[in-house]
């Protein structure tokens, strides 16, 4: 259980193989970042499925086995830490899976450091600024929920983790699983980034610093044929965030773009379909020379 210091704390991550593809000349890395409200241990059926290659799964600032400064979570203070991560263990030539805020540090990173990577591998994340109008009904009420004053009310019980785990995917966590998502947050104050993940989702053009982040990396994933980009989508359940249209927008204004369709699956998908995301992802490396 490998602990970086970066900055004023500290960033964990899981480690899994080794760099050096069959021609024996080295290789990049693999680094999967997890979202809201999930940890490294998202990816614990996943990474031992992706075959050769070295993986790494660090917990974002704040989350997870990570440290707990003070700070207001914002995507920017993310972002920060990660780059101070990704200095500390020298990572300059990596390939990036991302989920939910995971995938939107991913891309952000990309269009930074657009020499760092190789290749992105996505699934249900922002991709886009959103209209309150582009969310389900459902959506909608837990957005505005999770924005007003009733959204302090869901720390009290650490409803993030039990709802992501039990109604965010198709076949609810077991105990134990669950009780690995909820260790890191025994009380209500450490639950706070939790809450501030939430209410960073970019709807109407708020906020409007990270609306402009988003755009700035939608510019480049506009443009860099270079790079490989595969999105993974999935069916079946409500809480989905990349549906067909979202797809569609993605086809169209990403390049390099590949989708494999990837089952049924709730929002937090390698829960549900871990084997299904693995081969999609090995794959596609594989393919692209990407090891």
């Amino acid at each position: 259980m490998p602990t970086t210091p970066v900055l004023d704390s500290f960033i964990h991550h899981e480690e899994l193989g080794e760099s050096g593809p069959r021609t024996g000349t080295g290789g990049p890395t693999f680094v999967l970042l997890h979202g809201n409200p999930s940890s490294s241990h998202a990816w614990r059926e996943v990474t031992p499925r992706l075959g050769e290659g070295r993986f790494l799964a660090p917990d974002l600032i704040g989350m997870g086995r990570s440290g707990k400064p003070e700070l207001a979570h914002r995507f920017d203070d993310h972002a920060r830490y990660l780059d101070a991560w990704f200095d500390a263990l020298g990572l300059d030539d990596v390939v990036l899976v991302g989920h939910d805020w995971g995938g939107a540090l991913a891309f952000d990173q990309a269009a930074r450091h657009p020499g760092r990577v190789r290749g992105i591998a996505f699934f249900e994340t922002i991709v886009k600024p959103l209209a309150w109008e582009e969310l389900t009904p459902q959506a909608r009420k837990r957005s505005e929920t999770i924005r007003s004053e009733a959204g302090e009310a869901m720390l009290d019980e650490n409803l993030f983790v039990r709802q992501a785990f039990t109604g965010g995917v198709l076949t609810p966590v077991s105990d134990a699983d669950l009780a690995a998502y909820l260790a890191p947050y025994p009380t209500r104050e450490s639950r706070r980034p939790l809450l501030a993940w939430a209410r960073q989702l970019p709807l109407g053009g708020e906020p409007a610093e990270l609306v402009a982040r988003i755009e700035a990396y939608d510019a480049w994933l506009a443009k860099s044929e270079d790079v490989p980009k595969l999105l993974l989508t999935f069916e079946g359940s409500p809480t989905l965030l990349i549906g067909p249209e979202q797809a569609a927008w993605c086809a169209e204004n990403i390049a390099a773009l590949e989708a494999v369709a990837c089952g049924p699956a709730g929002h937090h998908a390698t829960e549900d379909r871990p084997a299904e995301i693995a081969a999609a992802v090995s794959d596609w490396a594989d393919r692209h020379g990407l090891r």
